[in-house]
């Protein structure tokens, strides 16, 4: 083979071997970036957030009718009345809502009222807390019949 027959080869084969990378690359990157339906919640958000309200007394007192109702996973029909203290849900056997679920973290996530208001909280899980087709990165509220789901449990919020 002549010298410039060689360095052709050279020069062709350094060439698919750079295309391979940068295939390689683009996939992983791919593969790495959210879909948009899994964005965070948070990032729609402004950076300026509203003060909280303060709720009398006597409205905070309605809340105590609500309840978790369990509509999928291994705890299906399951109802948790949700009164003053917080509801943590995850495989921790001291969790409030134990789950079996190898999707959920031993301390998943927690639901609790603010000013008459139930709010979510991601603990920190590592397949995130999602409320309808959004994941939670930041205490959200939880609208009423929107499910909730940790894991492969889905939950809905009763008043």
């Amino acid at each position: 083979m002549s010298e410039l027959g060689l360095t052709l080869a050279r020069l062709a084969f350094l060439g698919l071997l750079w295309l391979f990378v940068l295939a390689a690359v683009m996939v992983l990157r791919r593969d790495l970036l959210q879909p948009a339906e899994a964005r965070p919640i948070a990032l729609g958000r402004t950076a300026r957030t509203p003060k909280p309200v303060k709720m009398p007394k006597a409205k905070t007192s309605k809340v105590r009718g609500a309840k978790l109702l369990v509509t999928e996973g291994a705890l299906a029909g399951t109802v948790v009345p949700l009164l003053t203290a917080d509801v943590t849900i995850g495989r921790a056997p001291d969790s409030t809502v134990v789950v079996d679920d190898d999707y959920a973290s031993s301390r998943h996530t927690r639901v609790f009222n603010t000013d008459g208001v139930w709010m979510v909280e991601d603990l920190g899980s590592t397949n995130g807390t999602w409320i309808d087709r959004t994941r939670i990165t930041a205490p959200t509220a939880l609208p009423v019949g929107v499910p909730l789901r940790v894991g492969r449990t889905t939950l809905l919020l009763q008043k």
